[in-house]
């Protein structure tokens, strides 16, 4: 089931002069079209001015196309009637966490969008409990968030979109305001929402090492979807990427950079892991590493 289907979607943003008539237009996205299906986890790749943010605010109606549809559960989001259920349908988790948070202890955040859904009192406070549980923050839930970190502070509003019991979450640069430490955190939550409770997740976002475990990545510049694939497919086009004027994971640059040496490395290795496994091979297959120099390597077979 396609929960995310969007055919040529385009949106304009208007420029206003010092009088507020319109003066203009920059196109953010250019006749993007793509699909998402229900369980997957998704993620959305762009250096700044992309277009990026601009797509996620139309998977949570806060944009309206200029052009083409976009239907998010089968809902057309320019159709006014639909709004409410499709913000719904796909939670939206911002950068600031501080933005979202509102209420004045954990649990009672947690439970406030719930209780604008009308959600009875009971059914809320079990929504509570189990969607702070999800992201790991249950023993939290009697703190003010003044006294959590920037990461827990984003695993609250997380928390918080989950208790709306969404069928996906768009996250929009959650880990962009975060340490190192806080951004595993968040990307560790929302691997566990997608794989135990089957939530769609949509993450955008420009570090490449939060992305290796996505089911699909979506690279986009200049308003349009330029590469797709899985991430080993993605980050094969090492030189695509760097054209693109994005990084690739340090793993993957390192077994590129070797395979540019000679060393007869698969495409798309992703992970510290997967790049000792390849070396162990190709030592036990009688590859031989030797130093010349103090900087070039010179690599034999001995077969």
């Amino acid at each position: 089931m396609k929960i995310v289907k969007a055919s040529d979607l385009t949106y304009d943003y208007v420029r206003h002069d010092e009088e507020g008539n319109e003066a203009g237009s920059i196109r953010a996205v250019d006749g993007v079209s793509l699909e998402v299906e229900q369980g997957e986890f998704i993620a959305v790749l762009g250096h700044n001015g992309s277009g990026k943010s601009t797509l996620a605010k139309h998977i949570n109606a806060l944009l309206c196309p200029t052009s083409g549809t976009i239907w998010v559960d089968g809902m057309d989001t320019k159709e006014e009637e639909h709004v409410w259920d499709i913000r719904q349908s796909a939670g939206m988790v911002f950068q600031n966490p501080d933005n979202q948070i509102i209420g004045q202890v954990v649990e009672e955040d947690v439970g406030f969008g719930p209780e604008n859904m009308g959600v009875p009192t009971k059914e809320i406070w079990e929504r509570v409990e189990e969607s702070l549980k999800a992201v790991g923050m249950y023993e939290y839930r009697k703190f003010s968030p003044n006294k959590l970190s920037g990461g827990q502070k984003q695993r609250v509003s997380i928390a918080g979109v989950l208790a709306m019991h969404p069928k996906c979450i768009v996250l929009d640069e959650p880990t962009a305001m975060l340490d190192p430490s806080g951004r595993r955190e968040v990307i560790r939550a929302a691997m566990a929402l997608n794989q135990v409770e089957n939530v769609t997740v949509i993450l955008i976002t420009h570090y490449m090492e939060e992305v290796i475990h996505a089911d699909r990545i979506f690279v986009m510049d200049e308003g349009r979807v330029v590469l797709s694939g899985t991430p080993q497919e993605v980050f094969s086009q090492v030189e695509r990427l760097k054209e693109l004027r994005l990084d690739v994971p340090q793993v993957t640059l390192l077994a590129w950079e070797l395979k540019q040496k000679g060393f007869p490395l698969p495409d798309g290795i992703l992970t510290a892991q997967d790049l000792k496994e390849e070396l162990l091979r190709l030592k036990k297959a009688g590859w031989r590493l030797d130093r010349k120099d103090g900087a070039e390597w010179r690599s034999d077979w001995n077969m």
